[in-house]
This record gives C-alpha cells, structure tokens and sequence, in this order.
C-alpha cells in the first residue's frame, strides 16, 4: 500500500486515462481523505471517470491500486465505495487470462497489483459494515483465479468463516460466490435454511449447467427469487451485474422456464413488477412468444399498485398486442376498463386498445385526441377517415408543433385522397413551417397542384433546413411535374455532402427525371453503409436496373437498421445474390430477435419485418 505522500513518485503526467494525462490523479486521490463526505463522492465519481471509464481501463489506472488500497484502510467515508472501485478496476472474464494479449495489458496490471495488496485488505472481510464486507467480497472474487497458493489459502479460511457465520445472510450468500470461484463450493447450499444462500448457489449453478434448467434449479429461483434484494441493496459484481441482473438474463436465456417462474412470480403478487420486467425482456429476446407474453402482462395488471408501473406495463402490451392475429375478447375487454378510467394509464391503455383493432377504440380516442394516440388509429382504423380527420384539421389549425404536428399530419398519409380535406391546414403549416417536411410531403401525396401550394413549395426549396428543401423539391416534381426545379434542389444538396443519405431517399418521387444526377450518385455507392445503401435505392429506381444496385445492398443486409433498410430496398427489386441465401435464412428461421426495436418508432417491430422481408425474398427461388 501507498500512502498520499508518496503519490509525487509516480510519473502521472507521462501517464494517461480516459481523458489524456493523468496529472489529475493525484489531487484526486488526495481528496479520498477529506472529512466531506460530499468531496469524497465527487472524487470517487470522477476516479470512475478516467481510470475507468465505461469498461476500459488505462496506464493510469494499476499505479492508482495501491494508492487505493491504502485508503481504504485510512480515508474516513465511503470505504465500501473505494472497494468497489478496486473490484471494478480488477473485472475481467476467466479466460481473458489465456489470451495473448493477457501480459502487459493494463488490466493485467491492475489485477497483479491488487493481487500484492490483498492480504491486508482481507480484514475488511470482517468489518462491522455489513456493506464493506459485502464489497470487500467482490474485490477477492475479481482476482480470486489469480492468487499465488499462499493468499488463495487465506482468502479460501476467510470466505469459509463469512459462508458458515456471518450474522448477514446476504454476505454468507456472496461468501458463497467467492468459494465457488475459488473451487470450494459447499455440497449442500441447494438446501440451506436461507434463502438468500439457497437463490446464489441456483444462480452458480444454473451458470455452470446452461438452458434447459433442471426442475430443481427452477423451483429455487421461483420461490427465493421474486423479492427484489431485501434493503435496495443489490451490490453488483464485477461486469456492473447484480444479482437481480443475473437471473433475469439466465431467466430470459431458457424462455420456457422464464415464462414459468415468471408466472409465478406474478401470481405471489409481481413483487418490484420483477415478473412483468422478465416477461417483457423474454418478449424482446425470443420471437413467437407473444400469446404467452400476453397472457402473463394482462394477469400482472391488477398487481400493480403503482401508476407509473401500471402505465408502463399496458404500454408494453400495447407494444406487442398487434402481433396477434385476434386478440382475445378478454383482453380487450381489460383494456377497455382501463382505457375509460380518469387517470394517467388510461392512454396508454387506449393505445393498446387501438393497437388490438377494437371496435370501441376511435370513438374513445375522440375523447382523448392525443396525436400520438390519433395516429395509431388512422393506422389502425383508415375506414374512420370521416371521424378522425376533422380532429387532425383542428389541432392542426390550433397550431400543433414538434412531434404532436409531425405525428398528426403523418396520420393523414393512411386516408388516401380523403387527406385533401385537410390542405389548407397542411399549407398552413409549410408556411408557419410547423411540421414542415411532413406536411411537404404530404401536399405532393395529395396530388393537387394550386398557385399558393407550388408557390409555397418553390419558397421551401430556399430553406435554410436541407431536409424541408429536400421535401419540398420532391412535393414540387410530383405537382407540377417540372423536373429542373428539383434537380437543381437536389445537385445543391448532393454536392454539399452533409445528411447524403436522407437527400438520396428525398428522390424517390422523381424516378428516372432524375438522371442528370447519376454523375453525383454513383460515387457515392462506395461511401458508408447508410449512404451507399441509399445511393443503390436511387441508382435503381432512376435506372431500373438492379445490376449495380443488388451487390451492394447485398453487402450490407444484416440485423441493423441500415441492413433491414437494404433488405426492403432488395425486396421491392426483387433479387437478390445466391450468396446471401445463407444470411437470409438466418434472418428468416432464428429462434431469437435479431433486430431490437426500443424506440418503437414504426409500425411494427423491427425485427418482425426484418423476418418478413427476408422469408418474402427467400420465397422468390
């Protein structure tokens, strides 16, 4: 160990973190000493922020061990904090240790260090905080593999006397982790009175066995896992996982034992929603699951005492509910009960509502006309045109902005003609410029051409926003079909090379009008995958022909967004390259998502048209 005042032996300015030099360290370090707890916390704060920093550690960070060491020994706060900050350091999997890069890796240092001061750490094992030694656990854990005989016995006696007597159960229980890391685990953890004991050992093992779970693994993690960790305590272990983390992922690994337990879990009351929460993270990992998924989300409906869990639970089923071809009567019923209550959940029961085609839906969203809520009827609902669109004209005429404009003129695209209805509030926002690009865009959907509109189009084209230019070159080629207007918009911002990708997708309309800018294009097919996949969607719908445009789309379909964007472009050509097959049939027929969809931001799950897709161009040979 180290004390402050031999930290101006170290070289820290010749040595860097996450931020450049380290010249910082030192007054850092100082700063652990400090009687303000507040300064404390600062310093560990930024110490997490450049010795390590999002799973990396650097040059600095070794040297910086055993000055923490020493202080937590003697700084005065937060020692279960310094603690952590040394296991975090150390974290590294088993068998980076076999690799080639191992030796002279500034992780390898760091655990060699703390490797040297462990011995006198080791009293902290016994400390009267309950929290110190739970974290002085997880530091032995980090390097644990990597102990000369000597340190590996001491550390094997100290664990064994925290597994068999420690007054805190929850330290026996991560005693035990430690034991197993050190190839002693007890025989009979699996039976012990503590739950606690009983839920680690299950973990460990369900670890070692992988999916399927045995029955016993299962009965464990069901009956001693659905309480969240007792005092809000989850210390995690090295990697940032706790334990509750752990077994939602081993959980959602196995969804037929998942959805089991998680039934369970519900069923005793969805304790910390920790049922609810593994359920949707299986619906997210797993394709196909969603009748199963449903089932469990509505029975976890009435368990939940908290708005905010109850709004975010009926958001998710509203996220899933339209992958079944009829949802049941019952369930639409329950959302209908909570869709006419007077509270914040109600809308986003509404939604799910919506989402599952009842026919009760757009009168109820006439009584709540959120945009948000408004589009996904007109998706949902396009027959209800007559209902929905005077609601769209008048906020759109109350001068609806930002996202609420944007969502609700993009509702008009599902009306077909009927959207004319609406033109004088669309050209009211091209001239406010309030949803500005949607509303470009849809005037050239409408197809009617005025003297105001055109007018109002060709100003747009001067805007100081690229992507309303873009629009409105697009809008004003549909109307007028005058193509020099557009081409001149277009060369401008093709040539100034900034958002290139979103201008090529703005051709669209213009089809083969717009080869005179093919010299700009086609350089452009070698650029990065957004933008060469955009240049090929161009390239083929100016020229029609797919020659150029299939390799490289073909070189870019994968479980991305930009793959799934080159995966419609190949669809809707038609073709596609022998040598894909076996990429396409990965996409088609796994078990699993390939594509995660947080945002939500379409139509439907992502990952669900990136296996349609797919499977429609697999179906073409």
């Amino acid at each position: 160990m180290k004390p402050p005042a031999e930290l101006d032996r170290v070289p820290w300015s010749e040595l860097t973190h996450a931020y450049g030099s380290a010249e910082d360290v030192p007054e850092l370090i100082k700063a652990l000493y400090d009687t303000d707890e507040e300064t404390v916390d600062g310093a560990i704060y930024e110490l997490y922020g450049n010795i390590h920093h999002q799973g990396s550690v650097y040059p600095a960070s070794a040297p910086a061990v055993p000055f923490l060491a020493h202080a937590v020994l003697h700084a005065p706060h937060k020692r279960a904090d310094l603690l952590m900050l040394l296991a975090t350091l150390a974290d590294h999997q088993p068998d980076d240790v076999d690799s080639p890069h191992w030796d002279g890796s500034s992780v390898a240092a760091i655990c060699a260090g703390l490797g040297t001061e462990l011995p006198e750490l080791l009293p902290c094992l016994h400390d009267a905080e309950r929290d110190v030694r739970r974290a002085a656990l997880r530091v032995a854990a980090a390097v644990a593999g990597l102990l000369p005989e000597e340190h590996h016995r001491a550390l094997l006696e100290h664990a064994t006397t925290l597994h068999t007597t420690d007054r805190a159960p929850a330290v026996r229980a991560d005693a035990l982790v430690v034991l197993t890391r050190l190839g002693q685990e007890p025989a009979a953890a699996l039976d012990s009175p503590l739950p606690e004991i009983r839920l680690a050992a299950a973990l460990l093992a369900a670890e070692r066995s992988g999916p399927p779970y045995p029955s016993r693994l299962l009965d464990v993690l069901a009956q001693d896992g659905a309480e969240p960790d007792p005092g809000d305590d989850a210390f995690p272990w090295p990697g940032d996982t706790t334990q509750e983390q752990q077994l939602t992922r081993l959980l959602t690994d196995d969804p037929d034992a998942g959805l089991a337990v998680a039934a369970r879990w519900i069923a005793a009351g969805d304790l910390g929603s920790r049922g609810s929460w593994l359920v949707r993270g299986i619906a997210e990992t797993w394709r196909d699951r969603e009748p199963e998924v449903l089932e469990l989300l509505s029975a976890a409906l009435p368990q939940q005492r908290d708005p905010d869990a109850l709004g975010g639970l009926l958001r998710t089923i509203g996220d899933w509910i339209e992958h079944l071809p009829e949802p049941s009567a019952d369930l639409r019923d329950t959302l209908h009960r909570y869709a006419t209550a007077d509270d914040e959940p109600a809308e986003h029961a509404l939604r799910a509502l919506v989402r599952s085609r009842d026919r009760r839906a757009p009168a109820l969203v006439l009584l709540r006309p959120g945009a948000g809520l408004i589009a996904a009827a007109a998706l949902h609902f396009p027959a209800a045109a007559d209902q929905l669109i005077p609601v769209i004209r008048r906020r759109l005429a109350a001068g609806a902005t930002g996202n609420d404009g944007i969502a609700l003129v993009g509702a008009l695209r599902q009306f077909g003609s009927a959207a004319r209805a609406a033109e004088p509030e669309l050209v009211g926002c091209l001239r406010d410029e309030r949803a500005a690009i949607v509303a470009a865009r849809q005037l050239g959907l409408n197809g009617r051409a005025t003297e105001e509109i055109t007018d109002l189009l060709a100003q747009a084209m001067q805007s100081a926003d690229l992507s309303l230019r873009a629009a409105a070159a697009a809008a004003h080629y549909q109307l007028t079909r005058d193509a020099d207007p557009a081409l001149r918009a277009f060369e401008g911002l093709l040539s100034a090379r900034g958002q290139t990708h979103w201008y090529l997708s703005g051709l669209r309309p213009l089809g083969s009008a717009a080869a005179p800018l093919l010299p700009l294009i086609e350089p452009l097919l070698e650029a990065g995958e957004w933008t060469r996949t955009a240049a090929a969607e161009a390239v083929y719908r100016i020229t029609g022909s797919p020659d150029r445009a299939v390799p490289v789309l073909a070189g870019v379909v994968g479980p991305t967004p930009v793959g799934l964007q080159a995966l419609r472009a190949l669809t809707e050509i038609g073709r596609f390259p022998e040598e894909l097959r076996p990429t396409l049939r990965g996409l088609a027929f796994s078990p699993l998502r390939r594509l995660t969809d947080q945002l939500r931001s379409g139509p439907t799950h992502q990952d669900e048209e990136l296996r349609g897709l797919a499977r429609t161009l697999l179906a073409l040979s």
